[in-house]
């Protein structure tokens, strides 16, 4: 290069510093950032490139001990980066946080180049040393960046182009640069590409290193993406405190720096509680299971993975330890989305339930009872013998004896040839489900309390009774307790069932109802992202106040699915039922007094009118949402003629 294309560029780049606000447009703003911090920082002379200056080979192999661990990953992603740009005359470098290049693998076409511009084992190329270049200014800038050709602040690097990615510890602070650097013309535009993939797949793997002796949750919004360079990985310690996490991590939970949630707990951030945490981190084949964000209620899906044996002598106690199943956090888990009554519930019953104390669910029809009593059996040391249902209100008063209790072969005319065990014998070993309890006649109630008491049975028919071993868990959606008051249940049945009881709020008191919709939705569909609420839509169903709760909301949700024409239910599908709701319980009176609301309501009036209450067709006149004209409806206190 000429002396005169030297000072060319040298003159070049001092008049761009001198006014940087006339040639922001012609200059990427980081290029423009380091040619000024070299000028004004580094007080570097473009005209004038100092010599490259090297470390001692003593120097050089302290800082690769001291980086071993990080020296040993890249590598192999180093030499997989340069098989992939292999022939196109680029090298591969890899530098510390002091830009000292510590291992360099190089292309022969670029060999020469190479040594003449100090790309080389040893080299410092910090902004200070090398001006703007491309593992220097990626240091500074922390972000990948391409330095090509003229971006170089010295006229002696302007044959180079530089790909140059920054690779970040467990801290969040930057531990290296991948850099591909080549002559100018040899610039491919993918290249930028792989390194930044390449220096990801190395950071991820150099954070499994180093947090590999603390707990890892390993998530994404998909669960095929688990376990991938796009995871988000968070470690934590044995007290649920949270220590680290990936750039995919705090960027999946929209965050730009590490200390947001670093020693936070884990379940300030996620939806699991830690015991949970541990048994899924200690099951033999861990699957990636959904959870949700607490911020926002994002869900994604995600694995454990517990410490290395190293750590694992201070990691407490776990559940499964005590008699849990491997799936039973899982399980259990998956009934609640963010309600704390729902959570409360499952503490509980987590808790008392192995220790034979028999279990009372109280709730409206259609919250869930069933489910519920049906995942702690699931999730129970019962988990492999029988949970068997019996719902005492749909069976006729003549039949639920023999159902219950079994009976002999011709016990009674038109009895079985072979007779019947009963549920309560079906359910030996497992879990007896006594549904509506409250409608059971009082004569039953009698037997029944007898076989809890003595734990066996004897069917109709027999004189001999056979042992059985049940947990009960009972439900009712009536006032038991002013049942027995009434003479109508047995009290001593009464506190022989209610070792402990919990009630399970209605739909529409939950805290997690827009959670719970969504996931609803992903059940009846077959699977996430089959299809989706149109926001309006989700907003309507999360208010409308659900008399018939979850069994009403997923006929709903069901019907809507079969008769959707594409993968996003828009808000006119609804029922027109659920857009009546509000979430107040009393209705506002009409202000008649205020001139704007009289206005309002003569006009809604007429177009109703009109268009003979045709709701949808004044909606759109009127160019509102018809939950929006059906709320103005209610606040004006206008009804559909019946």
């Amino acid at each position: 290069m000429s002396v005169m294309t030297r000072r060319t560029h040298g003159r070049s780049i001092l008049s761009v510093v001198s006014d940087l606000s006339r040639h922001k447009d012609s200059y990427e703003n980081h290029i423009l950032a380091s040619w000024e911090r070299c000028v004004s920082q580094h007080r570097l002379d473009p005209g004038t490139a100092p010599e490259t200056e090297f470390v001692s080979r003593q120097d050089l192999q302290q800082r690769r001990d001291e980086s071993c661990a990080l020296v040993e990953i890249a590598q192999a992603e180093m030499t997989n980066l340069y098989q992939q740009v292999a022939g196109t005359g680029y090298s591969i470098l890899l530098s510390d946080p002091e830009g000292v290049v510590l291992k360099y693998v190089g292309d022969p076409i670029f060999s020469n180049a190479a040594a003449s511009t100090g790309l080389q084992a040893g080299a410092i190329w910090r902004e200070q040393f090398q001006g703007t270049n491309g593992i220097g200014t990626c240091l500074v800038e922390q972000r990948p960046l391409v330095i090509h050709q003229d971006d170089h602040f010295f006229d002696k690097n302007r044959r180079l182009t530089c790909s140059a990615a920054p690779i970040f510890d467990p801290a969040g602070r930057i531990s290296a640069v991948l850099d591909a650097s080549s002559e100018s013309r040899l610039a491919q535009q993918h290249t930028m590409v792989l390194v930044n993939m390449s220096a990801q797949l190395i950071e991820n793997r150099l954070f499994l290193c180093e947090m590999k002796d603390h707990f890892l949750l390993r998530f994404h919004s998909r669960p095929e993406f688990v376990g991938t360079l796009g995871e988000g990985v968070v470690a934590f310690d044995p007290a649920g405190r949270i220590l680290a996490a990936n750039r995919s991590a705090l960027f999946q939970l929209n965050h730009d720096q590490s200390d947001k949630i670093i020693g936070l707990l884990l379940g300030d951030v996620f939806s699991v509680r830690l015991d949970t945490a541990f048994e899924y981190a200690h099951a033999p084949m861990p699957q990636p299971i959904p959870l949700h964000e607490i911020g926002q209620g994002r869900r994604f899906f995600a694995s454990f993975q517990g410490p290395s044996r190293k750590a694992r002598s201070n990691v407490p106690a776990q559940r499964a330890n005590r008699g849990w199943s491997g799936g039973a956090h899982r399980a259990l888990e998956g009934l609640h989305w963010g309600d704390s009554r729902m959570r409360r519930n499952i503490e509980q019953a987590r808790k008392l339930f192995e220790k034979d104390l028999p279990l009372m669910l109280l709730g409206e029809t259609g919250t869930g009872k069933d489910v519920f009593a049906r995942t702690i059996h699931r999730a129970s040391t019962r988990y492999r013998k029988p949970f068997i249902a019996v719902n005492c209100a749909s069976l006729p008063e003549t039949l639920i004896e023999s159902e219950l209790f079994g009976y002999r072969p011709g016990a009674f005319t038109g009895a079985s040839r072979e007779g019947c065990r009963g549920k309560i014998v079906q359910a030996d070993g497992g879990t007896l489900f006594l549904d509506e309890i409250g409608d059971m006649p009082l004569p039953l109630q009698a037997r029944l309390l007898r076989v809890l008491e003595e734990r066996e049975v004897t069917p109709l028919g027999s004189e001999t009774s056979v042992k059985v071993d049940i947990h009960v868990i009972s439900a009712t959606h009536q006032d038991l307790q002013q049942q027995v008051a009434d003479g109508r249940f047995r009290e001593d049945l009464f506190y022989r069932l209610h070792g402990i009881s919990l009630t399970i709020p209605p739909l529409r008191e939950r805290q997690d109802r827009g959670a719970l919709i969504q996931h609803l939705l992903e059940i009846e569909a077959g699977g996430p992202d089959v299809i989706t609420l149109d926001p309006e839509a989700l907003e309507v169903l999360n208010a409308y106040h659900w008399p018939g709760n979850i069994r009403q909301l997923r006929s709903v949700l069901r019907t809507l699915i079969g008769l959707s024409d594409s993968d996003v239910i828009p808000v006119g599908s609804l029922p027109e039922y659920t857009l009546t709701s509000s979430p107040e319980t009393v209705p506002q009176a009409v202000e008649l007094s205020n001139p704007l609301t009289l206005a309002e309501r003569e006009t809604i009036l007429r177009e109703l009118e009109s268009c003979h209450w045709n709701v949808s067709q004044v909606a759109s006149k009127l160019n509102v949402s018809r939950n929006t004209l059906y709320r103005k409806m209610k606040r004006c206190g206008i009804k559909p003629p019946r």
